[in-house]
């Protein structure tokens, strides 16, 4: 049996505040060719997640909130957002399933965040045509700056310009 218990949950929220890309995994599925994916996902505010979409494979995504907060964007083809959702921990909405090949990023939104994510697999890395070309790669200078806008965005917003 597995469990996600608290000691679990304080562990992983320690390893992503030491983590240079604050966050940190916790993988209950057996290998990364499991056809269900199932995982814990500690996340501090200021991680950057690229929006991005699953189209190979083709995947649904469940996410429950199992400490803190965080708010999920889901984007047009053009960055603009579709829908705003915030998950916290007690809230009024604690778990979420967006569709198949959903553009979307989750921004942390408070210190010892932790979701749970399902999605079907297997896993397979984010290829180049599911990253939006219209937000900073990871680590660009410009990312902290797309970060702040989608933490704070709302309904309607469209993405800041890249230079």
């Amino acid at each position: 049996m597995k469990l996600i218990d608290n000691t679990l949950l304080d562990n992983l929220i320690g390893k992503a505040k030491d983590a240079p890309r604050k966050r940190a995994h916790f993988n209950l599925h057996p290998a990364l060719h499991d056809p269900v994916q199932r995982l814990c996902i500690a996340m501090e505010p200021g991680t950057y997640v690229r929006p991005h979409r699953h189209s190979d494979p083709e995947t649904w995504e469940i996410l429950v909130i199992l400490r803190g907060s965080l708010a999920l964007n889901i984007f047009d083809e053009r960055g603009k957002v579709l829908e705003r959702t915030v998950l916290k921990a007690g809230g009024p909405i604690t778990a979420l399933e967006f569709p198949l090949n959903t553009w979307h990023a989750p921004a942390s939104l408070e210190p010892g965040t932790v979701v749970f994510e399902i999605k079907q697999g297997p896993y397979k890395p984010i290829a180049e045509n599911n990253l939006a070309q219209w937000a900073p790669a990871e680590g660009a200078p410009e990312a902290e700056k797309f970060l702040e806008w989608y933490r704070n965005a709302k309904v309607g917003d469209m993405p800041p310009a890249m230079k």
